[in-house]
């Protein structure tokens, strides 16, 4: 897996959506951005959460995505697994398996 690769890909999208249907994006962008900004919940603890729900939704991106996120966040590679099996717990063996996904972007960080 190239974490490199797929964070570019998550860009690409995201400007493609901003070409296509700038609204649109921009409403999508502003929704993630106040969904995710600190309120009774630390944005690091959100994150940590799209993480799970990434993992139980099997996205590659998504989990990419919110591992890098996590860490930024200051979430430890402990929290992060903790949390990824929150999502195995939740979601069973495909999460389990795309906690390759996990381990090899917190690999390259």
């Amino acid at each position: 897996m190239d974490t490199q690769k797929i964070l570019k890909e998550v860009s690409e999208t995201i400007k493609y959506g901003n070409d296509k249907q700038p609204n649109i994006q921009k409403a999508f962008m502003d929704f993630n951005q106040a969904v995710l900004s600190p309120g009774k919940l630390s944005t690091k603890t959100k994150e940590l959460i799209a993480l799970a729900l990434s993992l139980s939704s099997t996205c590659e991106w998504c989990i990419t995505f919110h591992v890098k996120m996590a860490k930024e966040m200051g979430a430890t590679d402990d929290e992060i697994i903790e949390a990824s099996y929150v999502a195995v717990l939740m979601a069973g063996a495909p999460a389990l398996m795309h906690m390759t996904v996990v381990r090899e972007t917190l690999a390259s960080l």
